[in-house]
């Protein structure tokens, strides 16, 4: 039996007037082909926006096997709901049936993707990437509504994840604990995040009595998450502790220029060093490499790409005891999140002894080796290939109606 399966996700995409789609950031063509191991053809649910020419670096998101639904874009609470009708309208379109269903959670399109589809007894598939337990957390987005989002999101989640047959977790105990899958389901664990052979290298620490440390961060600018804010706030502390710190930060959002004018006013405008968006793979772990201690403040996290490729790096890291980061690093190289005097003191004590800045890099190489593409494939593969014989015997026993 031929069988395909449709995709349902949050992230946004790009198409040209060539019908092509293209993505700035990730799932592009080649993340597609985990599914395309097992299921005969991938069918993306997602928001595609029409661009009239390429911008930026861009990669192609479909291709053989691949294709789109395009959800009409929207970015932000009130253009959702000027455009809530007509995405209504772009999940009831015409579907093949015989395809199994996976939803990459959370996301507002699966939901409205289970209201409009009628398939709710269908077998069906969960990938938990995210917890909107820590996305609309206090202290992580400034709207009004944030509380009823974040009580609507984990009720919605939980009801995913009771209903799947299969239920994969972006880490291996938070997220289960929270969203615990039914009863018989089968359940795995795996990140998105999985690092080639090249992701890897091994190296030494390097630090000189006086001498300038770089400290490196990698993260999103567009929302208030990652902490940028409390790790300049921390930078600070660290040079008035007699500290020798500079701090590059890699990505861009619209923040930018508010942690700019943060930094200006602490008096730390040629200590931080803003390098803006840089493509992802050799560019970035150009500056991991340079770098010798990488911090990750992050408010909400699932599980960090950025923290596990600067392990990989064999660097020394410093996060926050949120999502899946303490199932990363030990709970000594960890501080709650938004505490300035606490990470200030952490850095301060890290970057004080070498001894310990080389511990932690070995050990923190060793564990990224976990996420190596070959463990990781097949973990998702087992789990793809139980929903497909899981749809396959739903579609004999007379699935379609």
């Amino acid at each position: 039996m031929s069988l395909s399966v449709q995709i349902v996700l949050e992230m946004r995409f790009m198409a040209t007037p060539d019908g092509k789609v293209w993505t700035q950031t990730t799932c592009a063509y080649d993340f597609w082909q985990r599914y395309l191991e097992v299921f005969d053809e991938v069918r993306v649910v997602a928001r595609v926006g029409a661009i009239a020419r390429l911008t930026g670096d861009c990669l192609r998101a479909d291709g053989p096997g691949v294709r789109f639904l395009h959800v009409p874009h929207y970015l932000g609470l009130k253009q959702f709901v000027r455009k809530y009708v007509h995405i209504r309208r772009a999940l009831r379109s015409p579907v093949d049936r015989l395809q199994a269903t996976l939803y990459r959670i959370p996301s507002v399109l699966a939901e409205m993707s289970v209201w409009s589809s009628g398939r709710e007894s269908a077998p069906v598939g969960v990938e938990v990437v995210g917890d909107p337990a820590d996305v609309f957390a206090p202290g992580t987005l400034r709207h009004p509504l944030r509380p009823l989002l974040r009580a609507y999101f984990t009720h919605h989640l939980k009801r995913f994840c009771r209903a799947a047959e299969a239920v994969a977790y972006v880490n291996e105990s938070v997220l289960r604990r929270r969203y615990p899958p039914k009863a018989g389901a089968f359940v795995t664990s795996y990140s998105s995040v999985e690092l080639p052979a090249e992701a890897f290298r091994r190296q030494a620490v390097s630090i000189r009595p006086n001498a300038e440390v770089r400290i490196t961060f990698v993260g999103s600018l567009a929302q208030r998450y990652k902490g940028a804010d409390v790790l300049i706030a921390a930078l600070g502390k660290c040079i008035e502790a007699g500290g020798n710190p500079r701090l590059r930060i890699i990505g861009d959002g619209r923040h930018k220029d508010r942690l700019r004018l943060q930094a200006q006013q602490l008096g730390l405008a040629d200590r931080v060093i803003f390098l803006g968006h840089l493509p992802a793979g050799e560019a970035v772990r150009r500056e991991l490499d340079a770098g010798d201690l990488f911090v990750l403040p992050a408010r909400t996290e699932g599980l960090p790409r950025a923290v596990i490729e600067a392990m990989a790096r064999c660097k020394p890291c410093i996060a926050t005891t949120v999502g899946g980061i303490p199932e990363l690093l030990p709970a000594e190289d960890l501080v709650a999140p938004d505490d300035v005097d606490a990470l200030a003191a952490k850095m301060v004590q890290v970057l004080r002894d070498p001894a310990r800045m080389q511990a932690m890099a070995d050990r923190n190489y060793l564990k990224a080796r976990e996420y190596r593409k070959e463990v990781l494939d097949a973990r998702r593969k087992a789990l793809y290939a139980h929903l497909r014989l899981r749809t396959e015997a739903w579609l004999r026993q007379g699935g379609l109606g």
